[in-house]
């Protein structure tokens, strides 16, 4: 199967944005998130401040290779198995009974706790990055395939800020619902 070169360029620019809007995020508030991620206990608390300094680095790092066409299978790669590793850090946590800590994905400003949701949002995004590393087709891009992946990635951005506020306001929803 080979990819459209304008779905690839659509591909790796809303990657590249999304893990440098992930990575500014977690800058923003780096003490917040240094809480949130000792409080997957994964790592010792010593540790939790190295720790989100290596994932803030790999986010920066996977947004400039997916922001290079030369490093374009690598930056998918390291998309895919950063998802993976977010993902495994939820379920570990869930398998635990831990669903109430924050997922530390949006900031000090939005919280969100851990669920099946999480993992089905980051299952979605590492098909996509696992997308990115299909061969592309060979046809060279146009004008008109910059404009459609600028579109794609506007319209990508909306559905994934949509998808994370109704991550973040579910248990508020449930809970007017009366918990059902």
């Amino acid at each position: 199967m080979q990819i459209d070169p304008a779905i690839a360029l659509l591909l790796r620019a809303g990657g590249a944005a999304l893990f440098a809007s992930a990575a500014l995020h977690k800058l923003r508030g780096f003490a917040y998130f240094r809480v949130a991620l000792a409080d997957y206990r994964l790592v010792p608390w010593w540790a939790s401040g190295l720790a989100a300094r290596s994932v803030v680095a790999a986010e920066l790092a996977t947004a400039a290779l997916l922001a290079s066409p030369l490093a374009r299978p690598l930056g998918f790669a390291a998309a895919a198995g950063l998802l993976t590793a977010y993902s495994l850090a939820i379920a570990v946590n869930l398998l635990r009974g831990r669903s109430q800590i924050d997922c530390g994905c949006f900031g000090p400003a939005h919280r969100a706790p851990l669920g099946v949701s999480l993992l089905a949002r980051n299952a979605v995004l590492g098909s996509l990055a696992l997308l990115g590393l299909a061969p592309i087709a060979e046809r060279p891009l146009v004008a008109l395939d910059a404009l459609t992946a600028a579109g794609g990635v506007a319209l990508l951005a909306l559905v994934y800020a949509s998808a994370n506020r109704l991550l973040e306001n579910a248990p508020h929803l449930r809970a007017l619902r009366g918990g059902s």
